[in-house]
């Protein structure tokens, strides 16, 4: 659940190698068929063009010149034993925070496993269909993507183009109909064969570059304070949906949001900041 990133020197650089496809009154290249939409769409969402030699694009952060923006991202996590877990009463989902980011009218980026969405499918149907947030992709599994990544079991390099579809299959069963071609790698661990599986499926890696600290945490206050100790213009915030696995995140949204709109920001969706990257070019 605690995230990590893996940098690698040869992914494309933000600022470079950008294709901005679906900003307002931008021009738009013909897209290109994903699994987040199945088909060739004239509004496809804005992402970035492949790395150097095909592999799939890695997103930290949007333009930090181009006011103060911030994207709040959240996990909904969901592993091969939390399924049984849920079926006893568990919880997983969290709808008094979705409430919070409802009344405060934030908008978000959820990053969703399949699992999660056939657990949980009119909840995830009912935030695919809110303009006010956007679901993307955490895989089916939620298993590692590399090894030695916080104790997750991993998939292996074979079955990892097959597991990203799969979830794409699962969010679209569950009633999101326009799934982001955006993925979120379980715990943000990848690497350069992880990124080479993903080549040509048309998705946008998307990591982040303020670490919330919210998995698990008890103490909302510490939390509150690495976020705005973290935010800069531009900030991908990376927080958990998963009630059980992150109890204190709807108090931590309460204070945050208010306290940043106080010091300037908009809070914006994760394809807006891809969308402002590549018009900043």
């Amino acid at each position: 659940m605690i995230p990590r990133v893996r940098r690698i020197a040869a992914v494309c650089v933000l600022g470079a190698l950008l294709t901005a496809c679906g900003t307002a009154g931008g021009d738009r290249p013909a897209p290109a068929a994903s699994p987040a939409s199945g088909s060739p769409s004239s509004a496809r969402p804005p992402v970035l063009a492949p790395g150097p030699g095909g592999l799939t694009p890695v997103f930290e952060h949007g333009p930090r010149t181009r006011g103060k923006t911030v994207a709040l991202t959240f996990d909904a996590d969901m592993t091969a034993d939390q399924g049984p877990r849920a079926a006893s009463g568990e919880r997983f989902d969290n709808p008094g925070l979705i409430g919070a980011l409802r009344a405060l009218k934030v908008p978000a980026t959820v990053f969703m496993t399949g699992r999660w969405a056939e657990q949980y499918p009119a909840e995830a149907r009912d935030l695919g269909r809110d303009p006010q947030f956007e679901v993307a992709n955490h895989s089916w599994s939620h298993h590692a993507f590399t090894a030695d990544c916080y104790g997750l079991p991993t998939v292996p390099a074979d079955g990892m183009r097959a597991d990203v579809q799969r979830a794409y299959t699962s969010l679209r069963e569950a009633g999101v109909p326009d799934p982001m071609p955006y993925f979120r790698f379980p715990g943000g661990c990848y690497d350069e064969r992880a990124l080479r599986a993903l080549s040509g499926l048309g998705v946008t890696a998307v990591q982040w570059d303020v670490v919330s600290g919210d998995a698990f945490a008890t103490d909302a206050d510490a939390v509150v304070r690495q976020v705005l100790d973290g935010v800069k213009p531009g900030s991908v915030v990376v927080l958990h949906c998963t009630r059980s696995a992150a109890p204190t995140t709807e108090r931590v949204v309460r204070t945050v949001v208010p306290e940043l709109r106080e010091r300037g920001y908009r809070f914006v969706k994760v394809s807006e900041l891809i969308g402002q990257t590549g018009a900043g070019r």
